[in-house]
């Protein structure tokens, strides 16, 4: 490497994620879309490297190291930049903490191994990165590679759905027919941009429900598709239960048609999968 370990770790030291916990790498085939975009959808970069050069640091250049963890300082040319404004340098280095095996020997980490990292830069040294988490570095795969590349370009998009931080209003009104009802929920955004979802019951049809980006529920409007960023917004951050204060303004039967409601849209949702614990 061109800059000695020592002076490039202690450099780098305060670059890596505090506290994060290293993934298993035995696990890693099983990462799920919540998984990726977790890791990748607010990442500033992400990228396709391969490892020129992996270099093992001992305990007085990496004090911080968890028990059972070592810590690697890796040189890696970039193969495809998946995101990354204002590009990268052909060259980047970067620090990973990994776990040891089962009879505590640090992992190897070969010449030419591939990887996809998720990572924001290092203030004012162009060619470092930091990890978003410890686990943001993964052994390439194709199909992880061009899911990451959706979930980009979809995060990065003008009509990119914002992130979910709650629900504002939940209210239910009944139809012109007996058995007809509509029930709405208002969402909280980050962006303070608009998101509602709809339930609608009408006698002799099966329960309909749609999500509205948008002040208006256009009469084409649907659930989203799974393993899209709008259902990870929704399958992975609506809460298990309505908070009390959306219904507030509710009569008891309303309270109960409201929360029937709600459980349609968990159902149509699924459970948001995940192998790995979410970090923000």
């Amino acid at each position: 490497m061109k800059a000695p370990i020592f002076a490039l770790s202690a450099a780098l030291l305060m670059a890596l994620p505090a506290h994060a916990q290293p993934q298993n790498q035995d696990s890693l085939q099983s990462l799920t879309y919540a998984d990726l975009a977790d890791l990748g959808a607010g990442a500033p970069v992400v990228a396709h490297l391969r490892v020129r050069a992996a270099d093992r640091l001992g305990e007085r250049e990496a004090t911080t190291v968890r028990a059972g963890h070592t810590r690697f300082e890796i040189e890696a040319e970039v193969v495809a930049l998946i995101r990354g404004s204002g590009g990268l340098p052909a060259r980047i280095r970067y620090l990973v903490d990994l776990p040891n095996d089962s009879r505590g020997r640090p992992p190897r980490i070969a010449r030419r191994s591939e990887f996809l990292v998720m990572a924001t830069r290092v203030p004012n040294r162009p060619d470092e990165l930091r990890l978003v988490t410890a686990d943001a570095q993964l052994p390439y795969n194709a199909a992880a590679a061009e899911m990451l590349r959706n979930i980009v370009r979809e995060a990065s998009g003008a009509e990119a759905p914002p992130r979910i931080t709650g629900i504002g209003r939940a209210f239910s009104v009944p139809g012109n027919l007996p058995g007809e009802r509509e029930t709405q929920f208002f969402l909280l955004t980050a962006d303070q941009r608009p998101i509602s979802l709809t339930v609608l019951r009408r006698p002799g049809e099966q329960v309909r429900w749609a999500v509205a980006l948008g002040e208006i529920v256009e009469e084409g409007a649907a659930p989203p598709q799974p393993n899209t960023l709008l259902w990870y917004r929704l399958a992975c951050t609506l809460p298990a239960r309505l908070p009390e204060e959306a219904l507030s303004e509710s009569s008891p039967d309303e309270v109960q048609s409201i929360q029937a409601d709600y459980r349609v849209i968990q159902q149509g949702l699924g459970r948001c999968a995940r192998t790995r614990a979410p970090r923000r």
